[in-house]
């Protein structure tokens, strides 16, 4: 259906030419005129060309005031939002009309003014404007490629480059209350990040626009340099938006050239096909780097599970190939004695060979227990919590990239720094094994939360542990990995991810495609159960779009789903003193979910990998 004032025109006698330069006309007229005026697109263009950390930029008072107020009532009245959460994003969706482009345009009865505002974004003459201030070129019309989105409290919209497909540029026009100013500290700013390397973003923002009515934002799309988040909106206010792109001309359009977005796609390798390719991982810190057990080691464990198996069952008596008295006394240290007992361990290794996981709540005796609670709170009350990684100081790291997570973590490494290409670099041709002995000598006394937890990472990390674990499991250790973590609220996260095999066992004879997790959570406060503050750790099986099609109209800023079917495996909300075990294969994906600023503490654990393999 056209609009009332192109039916007129089209009846008239008139040249097409006349046609046209009528319909430009009404096209120029619903945009703020200035933009029409070429001393502000040069001095725009300037303004973008200087831009840091790449080439964005911003125009205020963009639409016709009328209009773009028509079109929030509309979608006010109109539109229902879904609640939508993946492991990249919390956010409030349009259901029928999440992507604009697939609305049936015969009937405009309910959206006339949002029909509108699309054809004239998308008009030839607002294009090549874009294109001229961003040094974009051509842009396509017919292509067109914009959401609705609502950010209301909690939602948020982690670090991505939006490299996908044919996009060229992006934007996002900000619908919030026109009557009011969003403010800074509401949150739901566009941040900007630097890169260290192309495809390596800073863990820290460098800029940040904070949106109002009526403001447009957009970038080129520069793939591994075009990287941003949307913060988490911390107030409970709606800041509505409509999130478009341009995209490369189709055959017939303007600027068209054979064979140029085939290329485009070739070349330019999307955040998530980057991410599961591994072609980063040079980049990624922490190392997914299991240490080998030594050999006497392994083979006293493959005893263990070969004696077992000729009684029938494993069983806790004192022999030299099982667990002494003198070694159950060391696990009580730690250890819960509900799970030390004979019949407890016989009843968990069922359970475990059955759902191939365990989640063992209070798994820290009173006394350890009580001692890291009293000491993870102390750290959160009393001292302040480094947010700039910069201010991050020893034992801690920030893990990078922070397209792929981001959180506090100690590896039992030295200290290093990624500040820019040459730390990196240097860092990738030093090879190192953690020491958590030697790290427990550099501990000043102040650090005492530090020395208390890689003291139970030394635990962890004791043969007699690894004994125990081998009883709970029936499956032998052939290497281990542990990472002490914090993951602080309004900041941190882990994207889902495929475990990564050790190359260098899979030859051993009963090698498993598959990595024993373990998460010990160690978290103080309470309020996680619901989820709606994030932080929980879930494990889900990663279902591979069916078609090439839709593949590649997948969005670079939808990695997972974790709503909830059944696909989601287990869902372990941050909790104290609970240890979850998992047998993961590399077709389960897991992350851990941005955590809310409304979190009442950090998430922290620790988190442990090995490779195993099956005696019998």
């Amino acid at each position: 259906m056209k609009r009332a004032s192109e039916t007129q025109i089209e009846t008239r006698e008139d040249s097409p030419q006349k046609i046209l330069a009528l319909e430009e006309d009404k096209v120029r007229s619903l945009f703020n005129p200035k933009i029409w005026d070429p001393e502000f697109q040069n001095k725009l263009k300037e303004e973008i060309t200087d831009a840091k950390p790449y080439n964005w930029g911003t125009i205020r008072d963009l639409i016709d005031d009328d209009l773009l107020r028509a079109v929030r009532k509309e979608i006010e009245t109109e539109i229902h939002f879904t609640k939508k959460e993946t492991d990249i994003y919390k956010v409030n969706q349009s259901g029928d009309l999440a992507n604009l482009s697939g609305l049936d345009w015969g009937d405009l009865s309910r959206l006339p003014n949002l029909y509108r505002l699309r054809e004239i974004l998308y008009s030839e003459i607002y294009r090549d404007v874009i294109s001229h201030v961003t040094g974009a070129g051509k842009l396509s019309g017919t292509k067109a490629d914009m959401s609705i989105n609502t950010y209301t409290k909690g939602c948020h919209l982690l670090t991505h480059d939006d490299v996908i497909g044919s996009r060229r540029v992006s934007f996002i026009l900000y619908l919030p209350d026109p009557n009011h100013t969003w403010k800074s500290h509401y949150g739901g700013g566009l941040r900007l990040f630097d890169s260290i390397i192309p495809n390596v973003p800073q863990s820290d923002p460098c800029a940040k626009l904070v949106p109002q009515f009526n403001q447009i934002a957009f970038f080129k799309v520069q793939p591994g340099f075009s990287f941003h988040d949307v913060e988490e909106v911390k107030v409970d206010k709606h800041r509505l938006s409509i999130q478009g792109w341009y995209h490369i001309p189709q055959k017939g359009e303007k600027g068209y050239i054979p064979g140029e977005e085939k290329e485009w796609v070739r070349t330019n390798i999307s955040t998530l096909a980057q991410l599961e390719s591994n072609v980063l991982q040079d980049y990624e810190f922490p190392k997914d780097e299991r240490d080998i057990l030594p050999y006497h080691q392994v083979k006293h464990f493959e005893k263990i599970l070969t004696s077992g198996a000729k009684e029938g069952s494993v069983s806790v008596v004192s022999e030299d190939d099982q667990l002494s008295e003198q070694e159950m006394a060391y696990l009580k240290q730690y250890i819960s004695e509900q799970y030390l007992s004979k019949d407890d361990i016989s009843r968990l290794q069922a359970k475990f060979a059955e759902d191939s996981s365990l989640q063992l709540e209070s798994f820290l005796n009173e006394e350890k227990s009580s001692l890291l609670r009293k000491l993870i709170k102390r750290e959160e009350l009393e001292k302040d919590c480094p947010y700039e990684s910069r201010d991050v100081q020893a034992p801690w790291k920030t893990a990078v990239p922070s397209h792929k997570w981001r959180y506090l973590y100690i590896d039992g490494k030295s200290d290093e720094n990624f500040k820019k290409e040459s730390d990196i670099l240097d860092t990738l041709n030093r090879e190192e094994l953690p020491n958590y002995e030697l790290l427990k000598k550099t501990l000043e006394p102040l650090q005492e939360t530090e020395l208390a937890l890689v003291e139970l990472v030394q635990f962890l990390k004791s043969t007699i542990y690894k004994k125990y674990l081998t009883l709970l499991t029936s499956l032998c250790p052939l290497s281990e990995q542990f990472l002490v973590r914090r993951f602080r609220p309004g900041k941190d996260f882990t994207l889902a991810t495929k475990c990564q095999l050790n190359p260098l066992l899979k030859q051993v004879d009963g090698f498993v495609d598959a990595v024993l997790e373990g998460t010990l959570c160690l978290t103080p406060s309470r309020g996680w159960e619901s989820g709606e503050v994030g932080g929980y750790e879930l494990y889900m099986a990663d279902e591979e779009e069916p078609d090439e099609q839709a593949q590649d109209i997948k969005d670079a800023s939808v990695y997972r789903s974790d709503d909830t079917g059944d696909s989601v495996l287990i869902n372990q909300p941050a909790s104290w003193n609970t240890l979850t075990l998992v047998l993961r294969d590399e077709s389960v994906l897991e992350f851990v979910k941005y955590v809310s600023w409304s979190a009442k503490s950090s998430r922290w654990d620790i988190k442990s990998q090995w490779d195993v393999k099956c005696v019998d």
